[in-house]
This record gives C-alpha cells, sequence and structure tokens, in this order.
C-alpha cells in the first residue's frame, strides 16, 4: 500500500494585476506578475478503509469541510477522469493557515496541492500540462497554483510564462479579518479596458523588482478600498514600516509589503502585530524562478 505523502500549498501574491478586457462570457481578462511565498496551507494524504477529510490549523473554522471544499473537489475530479487508477480510499488532512478569501489564493493552492498529490500517490500517469488544463475546470488559479514559481498569467489567468529570472522577496503579509468577495469586487470595478503590464525589465535583485512594481498597479484595489476602506489603513502602516512598496493582493483583502530584507520584514510584522493583535501578519518571503517545489 502507498505510504503517505505531504506537500505545501503556498500563498499565492499577485504583485501587479491588470485589468485588461472582458469577455463575452464575462470572465474578465488580467495581466499579472504572480509569486509564491514559502508561508501557506499544508496538504497531507495516507490511505484509508474509506475516504475521509480534516481541516486543522488556526483558519480551520472558517472553512467548509464538505463535497464543496475544493480539496475534496480536485479528489473528485480526479476519480472521474481516471477512475480504476483512482478508486483508492484516502484520508487527507489540511492545515489551514492562510485566512479565507482573502486575495491569496488559498482555495486555488490547495486544490493545486490536492491535484499534485493525489496524482502521485495514486500513481497516475499525466503530464504537467494535462494536469494544468485539468485543474482549470476547479477554476482559473489553479494552473498557476500548480505551477507554484515566478510567472506572468494572462487571458483569464490560464495563459502561463514562467519567468527565467526572478529574485526571491522579503514581504510581509496583512490582512485586517476581512473576507472579500471576489465577484463583488469585480463587480464594483469602475474600468475594464485598463492598459496592460509594462514590460518586465530584468530584476535581478530586490530594488529592482520593487522599482519595476511601482509602474503598475492592482486595478481591484480601487474596487476593493469601497468595499471596504480598512485596507487604506494596512497599506499606510505597511508604508509606514518601511516597506519598498505595498499594494493588495488579487482581490484583497490581504495586503504585501516588500522589504529590503527578511529582518526588516519581521521588524515591521511584530511592530503591526503588537498595534493590531487580531490581524493575519506574516512575514515571508517569496520563492525565486527555482522554485523549492512545484505540484507537477
Amino acid at each position: 500500500m502507498t505510504a503517505g505523502l505531504e506537500c505545501a500549498a503556498p500563498a499565492k501574491i499577485n504583485l501587479a494585476l491588470h485589468v485588461t478586457g472582458r469577455r463575452a462570457d464575462g470572465y474578465h481578462l488580467l495581466e499579472s506578475l504572480v509569486v509564491f511565498s514559502s508561508y501557506g496551507d499544508r496538504l497531507r494524504v495516507e490511505p484509508a478503509e474509506a475516504d475521509a477529510f480534516a481541516v486543522t490549523g488556526p483558519f480551520a473554522e472558517a472553512l467548509q469541510a464538505d463535497e464543496s471544499n475544493l480539496v475534496l473537489r480536485a479528489r473528485d475530479l480526479l476519480r472521474r477522469h481516471f477512475r480504476k487508477a483512482a478508486e483508492q480510499p484516502v484520508a487527507l488532512k489540511l492545515e489551514k493557515k492562510l485566512p479565507i478569501a482573502s486575495g491569496i489564493g488559498g482555495g486555488s493552492s490547495d486544490a493545486a496541492a490536492a491535484l499534485g498529490l493525489l496524482a502521485r500517490f495514486w500513481g497516475i500517469d499525466i503530464d504537467a500540462e494535462e494536469l494544468k488544463a485539468l485543474g482549470l475546470q476547479l477554476g482559473a488559479d489553479v494552473p498557476m497554483c500548480l505551477s507554484a514559481r515566478p510567472l506572468l498569467a494572462r487571458g483569464i489567468g490560464e495563459v502561463l510564462e514562467p519567468l527565467e529570472s526572478f529574485p526571491s522577496l522579503p514581504v510581509l503579509l496583512v490582512n485586517p479579518g476581512l473576507p472579500l468577495s471576489t465577484p463583488a469586487v469585480f463587480a464594483a470595478l469602475m474600468r475594464r479596458d485598463n492598459p496592460p503590464l509594462p514590460a518586465l525589465r530584468h530584476a535581478g535583485g530586490i530594488a529592482e523588482a520593487a522599482d519595476w512594481l511601482r509602474g503598475t498597479r492592482n486595478d481591484l484595489e480601487a474596487p476593493a478600498l469601497s468595499l471596504a476602506p480598512q485596507i487604506g489603513g494596512v497599506l499606510s502602516l505597511l508604508r509606514s514600516e518601511g516597506a519598498l512598496t505595498a499594494r493588495m493582493s488579487g482581490s484583497g483583502a490581504t495586503c504585501f509589503g516588500i522589504f529590503q530584507t527578511q529582518g526588516e520584514a519581521v521588524r515591521a510584522g511584530e511592530a503591526i502585530a503588537a498595534r493590531e493583535p487580531g490581524w493575519f501578519v506574516r512575514a515571508t518571503a517569496t520563492t525565486a524562478s527555482t522554485p523549492e517545489f512545484s505540484h507537477v
């Protein structure tokens, strides 16, 4: 019997997110620079007599542990496609360390982790591109979370261009405890035909990456601020604590600050956590173009 396996489901950070159009079916067209942090959820799979699913961790209570959960939807998607190869019962345990509905891809990253982990566990013969195509059925962000490395995402998020050279960035993630609905944020977007990302210059270091980011945007930040003005306070705190640049990730409400050193990010996190003890505050680092792990 196959032994248990475990993997990370890292936070996904949209360093820049430009909304450039909208398809006839309602999906928005995006251009985004995406990176992944060394901090995130964790997923474990073990052989079992019958299927089981447990959620632990600081945000477990906020997450539904039923068939609507993306981890179980990923399991069931593999079973529908591979039937006999995926019939062995499994016990899945998700450690939920990322806040829910927070703009850092927790659910999508969990789904990607489940797809990659279960494909290995069941010994399913599927290549990376096939797995990404399958993951797209679970959400537009799942294929990029399967890559789990710095990349440019276009289209609805399914056209991926891995970056050959992008540095690890010391970052501080801060969420004021506000879940935000992605559809609500998009509905509040005033303009959907914004300019695309500028050409990505070579970012050999932290300062160069931060400098390039200052010429980019998150087009969802303004509509999110209209729904949750507290985001403005988060961004102000990050800047006052010395962030080279600060921005909201995805559809919010998690914001990030990029710092020159990991020590500076840690000290800023300690200061903000002392001031706002109820907030999610985590100093971490993003993985560079040579990833520590990938799901495919």
